[in-house]
C-alpha cells in the first residue's frame, strides 16, 4: 500500500495492517493483513529513510522476534539475530516478547532500540538485522532492584517501553519500566539512574520511592527536548529539565474522570499541547472509559487545564486503549488517532474536536503509529 500521504501502522493480537488516507484524510483504505494470526506488538517506520518498516512480533515457533521490510510492507525478512538476553545471562532471563521499537538518533542511520519483557533493552546497528543486548542496562548491578524480577506484578508481565532519545545527543536516553519507573542515561547506556522524584506509587508501602513506579507511557517533545510528559499508573506528569522532578498536571483533570490511563501523545510542534485517553482506575481497575463515556482530553497550556474531546464518540462505550495505541500525525491541523482493544480505530483530523471511526472489526489493537509520507532513501 502506498504511503504517499502518510498512513497508520496497526499492530494487533492477530496480525498487522496499514491504514492509508487520501490527501484530505477523509477516506481511509485498509490493507490486507500481514502475519495474520501472529502477535504484532509494534510496527514502526524508520523516519530516516521513509521506507523501512520494523515489526516487533511473536510468531509461533519463532517466539519473540523482529521482522524488517524495505518496501513498505510488501515483503518481510526476519532479523538474522533477533533480540535476546546474553547466552550466559547471570539471571537466566528468557525474552518473552519484543514489546517496543524506537529508531535511533537522526545522525545514527541503522541504529534501533528495542524494549522487551522481562525488562531487557537491545540495540541494532544494522537496521534491525542483528541485535545485541545492551549490557549497560541488562547487566546493571541495580537491575534486580529496579526491575520487577522475579516477581512480576504487572498484569501482562513486566516490560521496558518508551525509549526516548534526546535529539541533541544520541547518548542521552530515557526509558520507562512497567513496573520500575523512569530511568535516564547520558553515556549511551553504560550507566543509568532513576528519574522518578515527584511521581507517586500509591500501590507501594512508601508512596514516594526512588524507583518502583509504573509509568505507562513517557514522551519527550522533539522541539523542546528538555520537556517530558508521562501517563503513569498514578497520574499524568510533566517534567522540565534541568529540574529532575515530575509535576502532577493530572490534578487539573475533572475529578469525576481522573488522570489514569495508558497513552499520552504530544503535538509535534507545540510543546504545551498533549492528548490523553483517561480510563477508569477506581476499585478493581476496569481500564475502560469512565462511566462508559469515552473521551480524549487535550491540554494546550502544558497541563494547567484540560478540555474534553468526545464529539462523535459513542455512548455508552467501554473502550480500552493500550499505551502504544494512540498517535498523532504531522499535519496542520494535527490528526489524532487511537485504537481500541475491541478492534476499532478512531480518527480526528481537527486535533480532537470531532471523531470518526475509520476501521472496525479488527483484532485487539496493540499499537497505532503514524508513518509520514514516504521519501526517497538518502
Amino acid at each position: 500500500m502506498s504511503m504517499d500521504t502518510g498512513a497508520l501502522l496497526l499492530g494487533t493480537r492477530k496480525g498487522a495492517w496499514v491504514l492509508g488516507a487520501d490527501t484530505w484524510r477523509r477516506s481511509w483504505t485498509i490493507s490486507e493483513p500481514m502475519f495474520l494470526g501472529h502477535i504484532a506488538h509494534h510496527v514502526v517506520l524508520d523516519p530516516r529513510d521513509g521506507r523501512t518498516l520494523l515489526m516487533a512480533a511473536s510468531t509461533g515457533h519463532l517466539g519473540p522476534t523482529v521482522f524488517r521490510s524495505y518496501d513498505l510492507g510488501e515483503t518481510w525478512t526476519e532479523a538474522r539475530r533477533p533480540p535476546a538476553f546474553a547466552a550466559n545471562d547471570r539471571l537466566e532471563r528468557a525474552l518473552r516478547a519484543v514489546f517496543w521499537l524506537t529508531p535511533g538518533h537522526a545522525d545514527e542511520a541503522g541504529v534501533w532500540y528495542a524494549g522487551g519483557s522481562p525488562q531487557g533493552m537491545f540495540r541494532s546497528d544494522d537496521g534491525g538485522d542483528t541485535w545485541e543486548p545492551l549490557s549497560g542496562w541488562n547487566d546493571h548491578p541495580d537491575w534486580e532492584r529496579w526491575a520487577e524480577w522475579p516477581d512480576e506484578g504487572t498484569p501482562d508481565g513486566s516490560m521496558l517501553h518508551s525509549v526516548n532519545i534526546d535529539p541533541r545527543d544520541p547518548a542521552h536516553l530515557y526509558i520507562g519500566l512497567s513496573g520500575g519507573g523512569v530511568f535516564e542515561t547520558t553515556d549511551g547506556g553504560t550507566d543509568w539512574k532513576p528519574l522518578n522524584a515527584g511521581s507517586v506509587a500509591t500501590f507501594l508501602p512508601d508512596p514516594e520511592p526512588e524507583f518502583g513506579h509504573d509509568p505507562h507511557c513517557v514522551r519527550l517533545h522533539p522541539q523542546r527536548p528538555d520537556r517530558l510528559y508521562q501517563q503513569n499508573h498514578c497520574g499524568i506528569y510533566r517534567m522540565d529539565r534541568p529540574d529532575g522532578r515530575w509535576v502532577r498536571i493530572g490534578d487539573n483533570m475533572p475529578p469525576d474522570v481522573g488522570d489514569i490511563g495508558f497513552p499520552i501523545e504530544l503535538h509535534p510542534r507545540d510543546p504545551d499541547t498533549a492528548w490523553v485517553f483517561p480510563m477508569d482506575g477506581t476499585d478493581v481497575w476496569p481500564r475502560t472509559s469512565p462511566d462508559g463515556r469515552p473521551a480524549v482530553y487535550v491540554t494546550r497550556d502544558a497541563g494547567e487545564s484540560w478540555a474534553r474531546c468526545d464529539n462523535g464518540l459513542p455512548v455508552p462505550a467501554w473502550f480500552t486503549v493500550k499505551r502504544q495505541a494512540m498517535t498523532v500525525d504531522d499535519a496542520d491541523p494535527v490528526g489524532v488517532y487511537f485504537g481500541t482493544t475491541s478492534g476499532e480505530v478512531w480518527a480526528s483530523t481537527d486535533e480532537g474536536a470531532t471523531w470518526d471511526c475509520i476501521a472496525q472489526h479488527l483484532p485487539e489493537i496493540y499499537s497505532v503509529e503514524f508513518a509520514a509520507a514516504s521519501a526517497p532513501a538518502s
